[in-house]
């Protein structure tokens, strides 16, 4: 039985209320999708501002309309306190996803990452408290690992950060240290690394590498690498970052409690080798994509040059193992972004 049938298991036979944060964006409608394919009741909380309704939509094709019937969507903004109060007042469970990501953008704009992932992330824990939520899941980052060199990254050891949006998630950390100290209130940080998969966006100026990319080739564009190429990250799966999610929120064992942990593969994959498995999977839906090149160029600001997870903590509390390795997660993934891209032709 693997630790998703655990899960499943236990959820199925008894069911609970969740809030999803962020539940318009990437993960979060992948968390919306399996929550409500285990028949549990969900609430969602998003303003838009960087989510999608096309996202709602394909889960709700996905799931059917029986389902979708246990979800409700609430449009409003984590810095609003009082909506995050409304909107957790029958939670069992808070898996907060909702953030604005990318370094380059904090480093633009230092305040609004603040506003977002600190201020609302404290509405979030101070609702929590107040409707007495069992337990706030939250979304950390490997960037919080900042300039420690040391390879794998194990939670008990960081550097400094270096970038407003790594200090943000690690003060989110902080924070939950100190409601828990304060307050009792229980909470589990998952420090996610490079997260992929469908239903990632691939337009705006702070896209992530492989919707990018992905998006580039499939329109005849040019792709570029930040640097020589030999940056190195631990890309991981959504599916993993899903069942981390969900092993985290029903977590027994009393040392999980109050603690964060690595969510990875435990892998690692430079930007030139990331390329070369992106064109090979395109490669097979158009060939004429075996010979595209990238163009290298500056390395990025506030960028940390290679990350591993160390997933020793993570499997012994919480029992995550990732289901799904790189190469099959990519393929997944392309498929998807493949399919999406042909849909559009087909109604131009």
């Amino acid at each position: 039985m693997t630790a998703f049938d655990r899960i499943r298991s236990r959820l199925e036979a008894t069911p609970r209320t969740w809030l999803v944060t962020g539940v318009a964006g990437f993960i979060g409608s992948h968390l919306l999708e399996t929550l409500l394919g285990l028949g549990q009741q969900v609430v969602g909380l998003d303003d838009l501002s960087t989510g999608s309704l096309q996202n709602l939509d394909d889960v709700r094709r996905i799931v059917g309309n029986a389902a979708w019937a246990r979800f409700r969507w609430v449009e409003g903004d984590i810095r609003d306190e009082a909506v995050c109060r409304a909107a957790s007042a029958d939670a069992h469970f808070i898996l907060h996803q909702a953030a604005l990501g990318s370094v380059p953008r904090s480093i633009e704009d230092p305040v609004a990452s603040f506003e977002s992932n600190v201020m609302g992330f404290l509405n979030i824990l101070q609702a929590a408290k107040a409707n007495q939520v069992q337990r706030v899941v939250y979304a950390s980052s490997s960037a919080v690992y900042g300039d420690s060199p040391v390879l794998p990254k194990r939670e008990e050891s960081i550097g400094a950060p270096l970038s407003p949006y790594a200090a943000t998630k690690y003060f989110d950390e902080v924070m939950a240290d100190v409601f828990h100290r304060c307050y009792g209130l229980s909470g589990v940080g998952l420090r996610y690394f490079n997260v992929f998969g469908p239903r990632q966006d691939p337009n705006g100026a702070y896209a992530a590498v492989i919707p990018k990319w992905v998006d580039a080739l499939l329109r005849g564009e040019t792709v570029y690498v930040n640097g020589d190429g030999e940056t190195s990250r631990d890309f991981c799966y959504v599916q993993n970052v899903v069942l981390a999610n969900l092993a985290a929120a029903l977590a027994s064992d009393p040392a999980a409690n109050n603690s964060v942990f690595n969510v990875a593969v435990n892998s690692q994959t430079t930007l030139n080798e990331l390329f070369r498995l992106i064109r090979a999977g395109l490669a097979r839906h158009r060939p004429e994509l075996a010979g595209v090149e990238p163009v290298h160029r500056d390395f990025r600001a506030g960028d940390v040059r290679h990350s591993k997870a160390d997933l020793s903590k993570v499997q012994r509390l919480l029992g995550y193992e990732p289901e799904h390795t790189v190469d099959a997660g990519m393929e997944i993934t392309l498929d998807w972004y493949f399919s999406r891209t042909s849909r559009v032709s087909d109604r131009v």
